[in-house]
């Protein structure tokens, strides 16, 4: 499997105004969000689509569900911190709001 490379300070910095609800997170070789629904079943419903996303990617988040509120963080293995994957995942997980 080749390596996946990892982004750019820049390409990181166009993220995150692409993206600006997520945020830098574990000295920026990830990027987490908080997402708060209406409800428990809202919110799975939500984890459930991406779930969807996740296994057609093959790129798989990290998240925390407690109740109505959902914790996402993104990042690459394989490249060592943030990759283009992360960056696909946040604009597709972005879309489903």
């Amino acid at each position: 499997m080749a390596a996946v490379p990892e982004l750019t300070q820049a390409e990181r910095d166009q993220l995150l105004t692409d993206r600006p609800a997520w945020e830098l997170a574990r000295e920026g070789k990830a990027i987490t969000r908080a997402f708060q629904f209406r409800d428990f079943s809202e919110a799975w419903g939500f984890m459930n689509r991406v779930a969807l996303i996740a296994e057609s990617q093959d790129h798989h988040p990290e998240w925390f569900n407690v109740y109505a509120k959902v914790e996402i963080t993104l990042t690459t293995h394989d490249a060592g911190g943030l990759s283009q994957r992360d960056v696909v995942m946040a604009q597709a997980i972005d879309s489903l709001l």
